[in-house]
C-alpha cells in the first residue's frame, strides 16, 4: 500500500536513539491540519487545535486508518524483556514471542504470548477479552498480578490511541507543554470503560514519546506508571518503536526490546484455543 511522500518522509528509519531528544533530531516537521479559527493576528504559538485534529494526525504519521488496519491484521513480534528487581538489584530477562490478530477493536483483539525463562515456559493468551495461560500443555488461570499487567499493557497502549474510534474513546486536550527542551501536546483518553491514559506526543513528528497513568488495588495508593517509546523505526509503511522502558513511580521496572516484527503473517486460530477444546 503507496503511501504519500510526505509520509513517506516521516516513516524514514532513524537510528537508534539513546533518548527522546535525539528522537527529534532528524524528522522532517509533519502537518496538522487547519487549526480551530483563531484571531488572525493572534501569535502562531498560541494557534489552538483539537485533540482529534492532534490524534488523526498521529494516526497519519504511524501509517494511516486504512494501512494500519490492514497491514497490521496479523503479526509477530519476537524480543526480549528485561525486569528490573527494585529490593535486591537483580535482573531477569526473558525471551518472548508474541503473535496476534486484530480485531474490531482492543477487546476483539487475539494475543498469544509465549515467554521462555531460565527455568521454564508458558504462554498468555488474550481471548474474548478473556485472559488465560498454558504451561505443560495444560491450561491455567494466570496469577491477578500477572492478568492486571498485561490487561494494562494492552490498554494502555499506543494502538489504544491509535484506535480510539474503533474502541469508542474520547479525547480531550490537555494543552500544550515543553519539557527537556521538547515541545509536547499533551492529551488524555479515557476508554468504555473508563480506564485513563495520558500521552505525550511530539509537537514536531507527532509521534508519541510516552505515556502515563495510574493503576492500584480498590481502596489502595495508586501507583503512577510512565512508558516511554523509542527507536522508532519503518515496519512495511507503519510507525513501531522497538524499544519500551516502563516507570513505577519514577523507578524503571522493565525494559522490552524488539528484536524482530514481521506483519502480514498469517496466524491460525488454532494457537489461542484451550488443549482441552
Amino acid at each position: 500500500m503507496a503511501l504519500s511522500g510526505g509520509i513517506q518522509a516521516a516513516l524514514a528509519q532513524d537510528p537508534k536513539q539513546p533518548d527522546p531528544r535525539q528522537q527529534e533530531a532528524k524528522p522532517q516537521d509533519p502537518k496538522l491540519p487547519p487549526p480551530t479559527k483563531q484571531d488572525s493576528k493572534q501569535e502562531s504559538k498560541d494557534v489552538k487545535y483539537t485533540a482529534e485534529q492532534i490524534v488523526e494526525s498521529v494516526i497519519l504519521i504511524y501509517g494511516t486508518r486504512p494501512a494500519l488496519e490492514h497491514i497490521r491484521r496479523f503479526g509477530v513480534e519476537r524480543g526480549k524483556v528485561t525486569r528490573f528487581n527494585a529490593e535486591n538489584g537483580n535482573t531477569e530477562e526473558t525471551e518472548y514471542e508474541r503473535r496476534f490478530i486484530r480485531g474490531e477493536n482492543l477487546e476483539k483483539d487475539k494475543i498469544r504470548l509465549d515467554q521462555k525463562l531460565p527455568t521454564m515456559e508458558y504462554s498468555l493468551i488474550f481471548d474474548d477479552g478473556k485472559l488465560w495461560g498454558i504451561i505443560n500443555g495444560a491450561a491455567f488461570t494466570p496469577r491477578q498480578d500477572a492478568t492486571a499487567n498485561f490487561i494494562s499493557q494492552h490498554h494502555h497502549s499506543i494502538d489504544s490511541l491509535l484506535r480510539y474510534k474503533e474502541c469508542g474513546s474520547t479525547l480531550s486536550l490537555v494543552g500544550k507543554d515543553a519539557q527537556k527542551g521538547l515541545d509536547l501536546y499533551v492529551v488524555d483518553l479515557t476508554d468504555k470503560n473508563n480506564r485513563k491514559t495520558r500521552y505525550f506526543i511530539s509537537a514536531r513528528t507527532l509521534r508519541v514519546l510516552w505515556l502515563e497513568y495510574e493503576e492500584g488495588p480498590p481502596g489502595g495508593i495508586p501507583v503512577k506508571y510512565q512508558r516511554k517509546f523509542l527507536d522508532y523505526r519503518a515496519v512495511q509503511q507503519t510507525l513501531f518503536p522497538y524499544r519500551t522502558v516502563l516507570s513505577e513511580d519514577g523507578r524503571q521496572s522493565q525494559e522490552t526490546r524488539v528484536l524482530t516484527i514481521t506483519y502480514g503473517v498469517k496466524v491460525s486460530d488454532s494457537i489461542f484455543k484451550s488443549p482441552a477444546d
